[in-house]
């Protein structure tokens, strides 16, 4: 067991590291590709828009629905990197993410306005929170395992504040991107197979 308190960190095979890079480059392109179509729109306001509506507006849609339709597919190695590190006693995390990224792939292929965009992004959503809770709590022992227990709580009450009217705008873009980074982070520095975590690093710097 890894310093980290993860079952095979040290023993990550090779194809289980890359895989974990690509999910997490994906899910960084995605975020920056999505912050580049804001810089694009200058109608966009992050208190009074969703990020959806930038899926249906003509200069963003085609970079704002293909990068959560790439992003969302090429981030599914990740899964599997997910699935092998927890030598397949805790598939939770692995499945939820997955579907968390299909979900993804969901809102970029039906935009806002079509019947299935909502419960796409209510999906992406609950299930990015549900892939956190179940790492954290599979991991509790370790400090990484507790900060997704911390993202996940950050992620609902962002949207509990949204809901109680403490906002500066009707808009859905802040808790929606609040969400993203949260699991993004989780992904790039957080997880079990994150490529920049707190083990690796000590070793590097040895």
């Amino acid at each position: 067991m890894g310093s980290d308190g993860t079952a095979r960190t040290d023993q990550t095979p090779g194809r289980t590291s890359v895989a974990a890079a690509v999910g997490a480059a994906a899910g960084v392109g995605t975020v920056l590709a999505i912050v580049g179509a804001t810089a694009l729109a200058p109608w966009f306001s992050w208190s009074a828009n969703a990020l959806s509506d930038l899926g249906v507006a003509g200069g963003t849609a085609p970079l704002f629905n293909g990068a959560l339709i790439c992003g969302g597919l090429l981030a599914l190695p990740y899964a599997w990197a997910l699935h092998r590190e927890g030598d397949g006693q805790s598939p939770v995390p692995a499945v939820t993410f997955a579907l968390a990224m299909l979900s993804m792939a969901g809102v970029g292929a039906f935009p806002a306005g079509t019947p299935l965009h909502f419960p796409m992004a209510l999906a992406f959503y609950l299930l990015l929170t549900v892939t956190l809770v179940a790492d954290g709590v599979r991991r509790r022992q370790s400090p990484t395992g507790r900060a997704a227990l911390v993202a996940a709580a950050v992620h609902v009450l962002g949207w509990a504040a949204w809901l109680a009217g403490v906002r500066p705008g009707p808009g859905l873009a802040l808790p929606e991107l609040l969400g993203a980074l949260l699991f993004v982070g989780w992904a790039v520095a957080g997880s079990p197979v994150a490529p920049i975590r707190p083990s690796r690093i000590r070793r590097a710097a040895r």
